[in-house]
């Protein structure tokens, strides 16, 4: 957060006007220009400035952190500009949330609304007389546009492992956009 403390540089409204824009920037809208700021950053910096300010705002409202949390990240600002982006983040940490979910939704309009599933023991096919083989039948409820449709698969174990590396995979993925 050593780029945050370039905050210092602003008076204390005006940076509340940047935390704002940067919210808006965020959630959709405007985002804070450049030309306003070029007297005060060099390009690379307000670049840095634009990233650690919204990742700060990200993360603060994906990990809905306290509001020690962030004073401690903002260790290097003074206390007034500190205390001004806290406030912005407390003012708008929903519309924040909200704006976090809509762009975590926007992967995919398909969500899972429930699973079933079945192991089975296949125990000998038209080819093979003796195969002993596990297979897994998983069956899931998928809402799509708001029509509800099933999705079956059957999977022997290699093709389990498979399923569940892409979904742990998934899941790093999702997490990291929090």
């Amino acid at each position: 957060m050593i780029m945050v403390a370039s905050l210092n540089r602003l008076p204390v409204t005006d940076c509340l006007t940047l935390c704002h824009r940067v919210v808006d920037g965020l959630c959709g809208r405007e985002p804070p220009r450049r030309g306003d700021y070029s007297a005060t950053w060099s390009l690379e910096e307000w670049l840095q400035l634009l990233d650690t300010l919204t990742a700060l705002f990200r993360l603060a409202v994906g990990n809905n952190s306290p509001d020690e949390e962030v004073l401690a990240g903002l260790a290097d600002v003074g206390s007034s500009h500190a205390e001004a982006v806290l406030s912005v983040l407390r003012a708008r940490r929903e519309e924040i949330r909200d704006a976090l979910l809509d762009r975590t939704n926007s992967i995919s309009s398909a969500t899972l609304q429930d699973f079933d599933w079945q192991l089975k023991l296949a125990l000998s096919s038209d080819k093979i007389s003796s195969l002993h083989t596990p297979l897994l039948s998983l069956s899931l409820d998928v809402r799509e546009n708001r029509a509800l449709r099933s999705v079956t698969m059957e999977m022997n174990r290699e093709e389990l492992n498979t399923l569940i590396s892409s979904l742990e995979a998934a899941n790093k993925v999702v997490l990291q956009l929090k």
